[in-house]
């Protein structure tokens, strides 16, 4: 993993997958009611590691092109204090958007001047199938920033298995509570993605692409069915990668839950956009997350017929 990510091995912790990654670096790194900035709207299982040492949460909103990290320079300027930032920076979950290379280079930079951790959870990022890489060289290369990823999203979510990208000053202390916690992932499981990732050179990067394909196919029947069936119903933006689509409700007249009830009485289901605001200020509660990347062709077609009539 050092080799693929262009960095020394040292640097590199496993991890039994993504979230396990987090709350190491949670636990090891803020201490008890420290306030930590988070995406709004926010991947809302990273809070729960925050409750594990009573971190306070200051949302930052989430634009298009990720984090608004004016936004948060505009805080910090003004005396708000914060013992890290967490955003999703590819492929945004839930809001599907990606932090831009501007915003990426500013948010480190913001990062050296304040003295907080920028905790990068990218588990989509090998998933991209439109639009140009943001880059990631400039977290690696910053003493700001833990990065975390998983094989959850490319090889399988039973695999379990991710790894930490730490800056060389936080290993130790990231390392020592790992030690006092489960010592290491299961070696039979690390043997066998090994193997995977190194028996046949350049399967893994033919497994990613074939991935790509499916997930870029899904993305755009879902689009093209909700466009089709629900005209002028949602306000849509294509994903570029992941695996969600995150459509706005057009008509303020919609009752959000009252869809989402009878949607789900037609037999499909999705999660309301509310679940997953960290504050106020956002549009999420007028907003779907529709997650298409394990659904077929004929499943996705179903579940836009079935959202179609709730709207009806």
């Amino acid at each position: 993993m050092a080799e693929r990510e262009g960095v020394d091995a040292r640097r590199i912790l496993i991890t039994n997958g993504g979230m396990h990654g987090l709350s190491l670096t949670v636990q090891a790194l803020v201490e008890p009611g420290a306030v930590v900035a988070a995406d709004n709207p926010v991947y809302p299982l990273f809070l729960r590691t925050l409750e594990l040492i009573g971190a306070e949460t200051l949302p930052v909103p989430v634009e298009a092109d990720g984090l608004d990290v004016e936004h948060l320079a505009r805080r910090l300027a003004d005396g708000e204090r914060v013992a890290a930032v967490y955003t999703v920076p590819d492929f945004h979950n839930p809001s599907q958007g990606t932090l831009s290379a501007a915003k990426r280079a500013a948010l480190v930079e913001l990062a050296a001047r304040y003295g907080f951790v920028v905790i990068a959870d990218d588990p989509y990022r090998e998933l991209r199938f439109a639009g140009e890489d943001q880059g990631r060289r400039v977290f690696f290369d910053s003493e700001h920033v833990v990065h975390v990823n998983t094989f959850t999203k490319t090889l399988g979510p039973g695999l379990r298995l991710g790894w930490l990208v730490l800056p060389e000053h936080l290993v130790d202390a990231v390392l020592r509570l790992r030690n006092r916690q489960d010592s290491h992932s299961s070696t039979f499981v690390q043997t066998l993605v090994q193997h995977l990732l190194v028996s046949r050179p350049g399967w893994f990067d033919a497994t990613l692409a074939r991935a790509r394909d499916l997930y870029r196919h899904r993305a755009e029947l879902l689009v093209r069915e909700l466009e089709t069936r629900l005209p002028g119903r949602l306000t849509i933006t294509a994903p570029e990668g992941g695996f969600f689509l995150w459509p706005l409700l057009a008509d303020p007249a919609v009752d959000a839950a009252g869809l989402h009830a009878r949607a789900s009485a037609a037999g499909v289901d999705y999660q309301q956009g509310e679940f997953f605001a960290s504050g106020p200020g956002t549009d999420s509660g007028r907003r779907l997350r529709l997650a298409y990347g394990d659904r077929t062709d004929a499943e996705l077609r179903t579940a836009v017929e079935r959202l179609a009539s709730a709207f009806d």
